[in-house]
């Protein structure tokens, strides 16, 4: 195993679904249209690329504070261990947040932290977000991260959908094991906003 699978590896140990299989595709199909926010989108032509969605039974006002208050992502997400806003008050463009989720070590690298710093760009109140930024640790570096969430009331509650693309030389030199742990954070991601918002 070399060190960049064994650092993604380490960063899906973290979050707690080892064994998950996802497969690397597009929710709603390979020709979907990415998911946007004020217009914008990710970055459509990097190769690294994930979509999911899913159903969460729980008032849009509910679902909506809890991704937006992001020093309370830690009491949520059991892979978010701090998280810190770089400003202050409702999340607007050019709000900043810096986050961690440790990566224990593997046979190829040691333990460290995953730091990401990401920059709000577009914010519509309850309806998208859409953010960027580089994650760093020792043995996993990802230049760039572009994160869209869209939130949109259904019948049964309110339809969240995420997509997302890293970018940068170490994770674009295995894009399908690359993709596929993105994938996995993303499932888990939704998982754990749908349970702390249903409960």
């Amino acid at each position: 195993m070399n060190m960049r699978r064994a650092a993604l590896l380490g960063l899906a140990l973290t979050a707690g679904i080892l064994g998950t299989s996802t497969a690397p595709a597009l929710a709603g199909g390979p020709d979907a249209a990415p998911l946007s926010c004020g217009g914008q989108t990710i970055d459509t032509a990097a190769p690294i690329h994930y979509r999911t969605e899913a159903l969460i039974k729980a008032p849009l006002q509910t679902i909506w504070k809890l991704q937006t208050d992001v020093e309370n992502w830690p009491a949520w997400q059991p892979p978010v261990t701090s998280a810190q806003r770089l400003d202050s008050g409702p999340l607007r463009p050019d709000s900043s947040f810096r986050w961690t989720t440790p990566v224990p070590a593997t046979a190829t690298t040691p333990a460290t932290t995953l730091e990401i710093t990401s920059t709000v760009h577009q914010v519509e109140e309850e309806r998208c977000l859409r953010w960027t930024g580089p994650a760093r640790g020792d043995g996993l570096g990802i230049d760039t991260g572009t994160h869209v969430w869209t939130f949109t009331p259904v019948a049964d509650g309110v339809l969240v959908r995420t997509e997302e693309n890293w970018s940068g030389a170490q994770v674009e030199a295995d894009v399908a094991t690359s993709t596929q742990f993105l994938g996995m954070g993303l499932d888990a991601w939704l998982t754990n906003l749908r349970v702390a918002a249903e409960r």
